[in-house]
């Protein structure tokens, strides 16, 4: 049965690579697309999941960590005192002008706050040190900003709104969702900056105690400060991620695409598998004759569409991992593709094209044995 299967498969090489190349077409878009969509998306939550924090307490109706709104920072006195709070800490997100030395205007999203160390954030310092932010007009600028802001050193000035700061170091991987470079300067330079800001802040960090009900610090954070909302540090990331699908049509135009390559293959290989066994239905009835049943039919018409599968899948996967490393060099993009995921799609090619071979096996076992003894 392996042999016949193998056989009637391999007889037109053409078709069968033609097969196998719209299944690695498939899988590489599919990998590709959602790859870059978990990896853009990771960018909406980063600062979130690194940041030592327990809890986030943020102004009322806030959709994502880019977009905050103010309010007293004196609200932190407040979470202080709530029983199972080990420490709790001012943070203020915003968007600032940044005047670049050939004379134009950018944006850029600045974080401030009094103690980064204390919280990891930054979490990736490649040059300088955080600590030197608090002692002078000081900034730490992230090596994506040079695809907006072109190439800088450690040591250069730059004008945010209208203060004139150092660079004294550099970060990685503080990317934000909407590609604006993000810079990390001490709390109340970040104040100075503006008067919506003087004596405000933005986030509350909270960091609990062991042992502590995080429910129970969040409620009663929340009856103290009823103006303001809570959220958990995976419920806070999950909102800032679900802002930018559902605000973007990100995901409408993933999933559209994704449905597109699936179609693509399925078709390719339904078509394929079905041709194929039209051509050879004399070696399917001679095994109908010899006493073969519609099971081992089915097996036949199933390995030829693993055969596929799999040879569709390798070659997509080698295809994928390719163009991630030039994505990621040219386009300044991640491609997340995680084990899990890849064993993930893995498995729904195979279903799928077992699921594209049922057409001609439905074909098949209609076969009259007796094909064999016509001319």
């Amino acid at each position: 049965m392996v042999s016949l299967a193998r056989k009637t498969l391999l007889h037109d090489k053409a078709r069968f690579l033609s097969t196998v190349g719209a299944v690695a077409f498939a899988v590489s878009l599919i990998l590709v697309q959602i790859g870059l969509f978990l990896g853009v998306l990771g960018k909406a939550s980063i600062p979130i999941e690194r940041a030592r924090a327990d809890l986030w307490v943020t102004s009322k109706k806030t959709p994502t960590i880019d977009f905050a709104h103010p309010f007293t920072e004196n609200a932190v006195l407040r979470v202080r005192g709530v029983p199972g709070v080990a420490q709790a800490d001012n943070l203020i997100v915003t968007y600032a002008p940044i005047k670049l030395p050939t004379g134009a205007q950018e944006n850029c999203l600045v974080y401030g706050l009094e103690n980064f160390e204390e919280w990891n954030l930054p979490w990736l310092v490649e040059e300088g040190n955080v600590r030197e932010l608090n002692r002078g007009l000081n900034i730490l600028m992230d090596r994506s900003a040079t695809r907006r802001f072109g190439p800088f050193r450690v040591g250069d000035y730059r004008e945010v709104v209208t203060r004139r700061f150092k660079i004294i170091g550099v970060t990685r991987e503080a990317d934000s969702f909407s590609t604006v470079p993000i810079l990390f300067m001490s709390y109340r330079n970040l104040q100075a900056l503006s008067e919506l800001l003087d004596g405000n802040s933005t986030y509350i960090l909270v960091r609990l105690r062991p042992g502590a009900d995080v429910g129970r610090v969040a409620d009663e954070i929340r009856r103290r400060l009823p103006y303001n909302d809570v959220y958990t540090r995976d419920d806070w990331a999950r909102q800032s991620r679900a802002y930018w699908v559902t605000t973007t049509g990100l995901g409408v135009q993933m999933g559209l695409t994704v449905f597109l390559g699936i179609t693509v293959g399925v078709l390719t290989v339904a078509l394929t598998l079905y041709s194929s066994a039209l051509e050879h239905v004399k070696e399917f009835a001679t095994v109908k004759a010899i006493g073969g049943s519609s099971w081992e039919i089915c097996r036949i018409i199933g390995e030829q569409a693993v055969i596929v599968s799999l040879s569709g899948y390798l070659v997509g996967l080698v295809l994928s991992l390719s163009l991630k490393s030039v994505i990621a060099t040219h386009a300044g993009l991640g491609v997340t593709v995680s084990p899990q995921f890849a064993l993930t799609v893995l498995m729904w090619t195979v279903v799928l094209c077992l699921a594209a071979a049922m057409l001609s096996f439905r074909r098949l076992v209609r076969i009259d044995p007796m094909l064999v003894l016509r001319g």
